[in-house]
């Protein structure tokens, strides 16, 4: 057995993360801008540049409801040691760089979850099973919402009777109230850790009487603002030019959901480092979701440009309404799951509103065989990796002493 100072540990769990950050960054946040690539709204270079800065910041103002989920609610009884957090990572990086090679999106929600529930039974933890209730819910929820949504945006952009200076606008509102009830880390709140720009704005004008349990009639105005705020920016872009109108919204909309995806991902790699930073080191979490950003961040201004060579090609055969349709359930989503701190996977929201959006037109525009094969290999990857992850330590608690 080999002997390891606690040191050479936490650096070496420290630098999984990282690494685990860094493929998320290149591989994960790559479908919201693609579309806006395939219209030609924008360079590949230019936007890996800006998804690395959008999902960093994401990262660091949303990371921390889905990290503490992955690092503390997954296993009951024990705590993630560095080393077992380690083995989790190192499994799940080891899956996503299958998918890699394979070509199939591989969720990376999947493989970290798995992983994570693989070293803590390995530990001599006890099953959540109340929280893998939760998650098997969300994720069985998620194709039919994203689908749904999909579906229902590209029918209204699709109709006759719905002009362009409405139908596009009117998303864009929806899409700006939502934005202005996204819980962010720096904006203050006295009841929660993350507050809202409605509600802060709200609270700056005394509020006004309550209509409903945490929300108030100046947080409602402010909704309605900001909503209205972003139809007219919408319409008076989609007046000028119908094509670049849409353009604009949609290069608009890939940058909100590449925000939300690194606000979503970045726990999957910080998550199994929480009882290590919050506890046993005693450091603050923002400092751990900024090494996350800060894999991220390099991962999406490395790995991303080939990447979103070649899925922008696809989106570009979708079109750009095909596009804003899988997108606005993306950003929707995205933002429940970090809410309710539930690990998702963007491809899996992404690939469900793509074929809900298709289907508004008559054909999906996706092969039924990839269909069929990836459903396979995420099913696979979320049994196989507790069993890997599970090996894994026990082979590396074999071997390595502390």
């Amino acid at each position: 057995m080999v002997a390891l100072s606690s040191a050479v540990l936490v650096g070496t769990a420290i630098l999984t993360c990282l690494f685990m950050a860094w493929v998320l960054g290149a591989n994960s946040n790559s479908p919201p801008f693609a579309p806006a690539i395939g219209a030609n709204a924008i360079s590949t270079m230019q936007a890996a540049f800006v998804i690395g800065l959008l999902a960093a910041a994401g990262a660091l103002m949303q990371g921390g409801s889905i990290s503490k989920t992955v690092g503390a609610d997954l296993i009951d009884g024990v705590t993630i040691t560095p080393l077992a957090a380690t083995a989790g990572l190192l499994t799940a990086a080891g899956f996503m760089a299958v998918g890699i090679y394979t070509r199939y999106p591989i969720p990376a929600a999947f493989a970290t979850t798995g992983a994570m529930v693989g070293v803590g039974l390995s530990l001599g933890g006890d099953p959540a099973i109340d929280t893998y209730r939760q998650l098997g819910l969300f994720w069985l929820l998620v194709p039919i919402m994203s689908g749904g949504l999909a579906y229902a945006t590209a029918t209204v952009l699709r109709r006759d009777d719905v002009p362009e200076t409405v139908g596009v606008p009117l998303l864009a509102g929806i899409v700006g109230a939502i934005v202005a009830n996204v819980r962010l880390g720096v904006i203050p709140d006295p009841t929660a850790e993350q507050g809202t720009l409605a509600g802060f704005v709200s609270r700056q004008f005394g509020g006004g009487p309550a209509l409903a349990a945490g929300v108030d009639l100046g947080t409602v105005l402010v909704t309605v603002g900001v909503g209205v705020l972003a139809f007219y920016w919408s319409r008076e872009r989609v007046r000028v030019s119908v094509e670049n109108g849409i353009r604009s919204f949609l290069l608009v909309l890939g940058g909100i959901v590449a925000f939300s995806s690194g606000g979503s991902q970045v726990g999957l790699a910080t998550g199994p480092l929480e009882n290590l930073f919050r506890v046993e080191l005693g450091l603050p979490g923002i400092l751990l979701l900024a090494i996350g950003a800060t894999g991220i961040l390099a991962g999406a201004w490395m790995g991303a440009p080939r990447l979103l060579q070649a899925t922008s090609r696809e989106y570009a055969q979708l079109g750009a309404r095909r596009s804003i349709a899988a997108l606005v359930p993306g950003f929707i989503i995205a933002q429940l799951a970090i809410a309710l701190g539930i690990p998702i996977s963007l491809n899996n929201i992404i690939l469900s509103g793509v074929i809900g959006g298709g289907l508004a037109g008559g054909s999906a525009g996706v092969s039924r065989r990839k269909i069929g094969v990836t459903i396979t290999f995420w099913l696979v990857t979320l049994s196989s990796s507790v069993v890997v992850s599970y090996g894994l330590y026990r082979l590396f608690a074999s071997v390595i002493r502390g």
